[in-house]
């Protein structure tokens, strides 16, 4: 968009679609969809990756650098995030959960990138969700076995076995519902934003309607609301986690 269009607003509207399909290909019969979200996400991964990879690179003991000592605040405040609100048994899940938190938040702030967020489609948080439902229900069997695993499904009465059925797998859609919802209305009330301000702009003839304002609007939904979302997943995540093992911790 020019410059002069973006100052006086939108001409055709607001258009609010999924994530564009950038090319299709069959894979025994099956149409497979490379879309702008999977080209986003491996972006980021790649991204992360050499960040990471940078940021722990000529690591010492003594006399350490600055970005060392980032390194190890990150790394210890998901550790203790963890522990806090798992319990120590669970420390090796802070690895999970650090890249679930990473994945998340920067996938909705690339959006101030002005590329799509990849939490803006309802596939990238239901895959979160499915991972943690497996470690939910794998928690859950490798502490009671197939046979405690299964009895709780008939626990209080047999007659609960439907709606326990149905209440585990409300977990998945719930979750990555909450996620997707929260993100999409944003993006959805910055557009209505846009182009509401941008009727102002043209009745009035003075084009500064749209600045500012629908910036600190995508502010908020971007940054604040995206941070808080990929918080209330993961600590969504470790709760039902630690729930399917039945042990507190003191």
């Amino acid at each position: 968009m020019e410059i002069g269009n973006l100052l006086r607003g939108s001409p055709d509207g607001i258009d609010v679609r999924g994530p564009g399909v950038l090319c299709s290909f069959d894979v025994f019969g099956v149409t497979i969809n490379l879309t702008e979200t999977v080209v986003i996400s491996w972006g980021i991964i790649l991204v992360v990756a050499l960040l990471l990879n940078w940021i722990t690179k000529d690591m010492k003991t003594k006399d350490i650098s600055k970005k060392q000592v980032v390194a190890e605040w990150i790394v210890s405040t998901v550790y203790g995030l963890v522990d806090d609100t798992m319990g120590k048994h669970w420390h090796n899940f802070a690895p999970y959960i650090g890249a679930l938190f990473t994945f998340s938040i920067t996938g909705s702030l690339v959006s101030m990138l002005g590329l799509r967020s990849v939490t803006a489609d309802f596939n990238a948080p239901l895959t979160w969700a499915l991972v943690t439902f497996v470690l939910i229900h794998g928690t859950n069997i490798k502490t009671h076995g197939i046979g405690g695993y299964l009895k709780g499904y008939i626990d209080p009465v047999p007659v609960m076995l439907p709606i326990n059925i149905l209440s585990e797998l409300a977990t998945p859609v719930s979750m990555s519902l909450r996620h997707f919802g929260n993100v999409v209305s944003g993006m959805v009330i910055t557009s209505l934003l846009y182009f509401a301000l941008s009727a102002v702009t043209k009745s009035i003839g003075v084009a500064f309607m749209t600045i500012g304002i629908p910036a600190v609007a995508s502010l908020y939904f971007d940054l604040f609301s995206g941070f808080m979302q990929a918080f209330v997943f993961i600590m969504l995540t470790m709760a039902y986690i630690s729930n399917a093992d039945g042990r507190n911790e003191e």
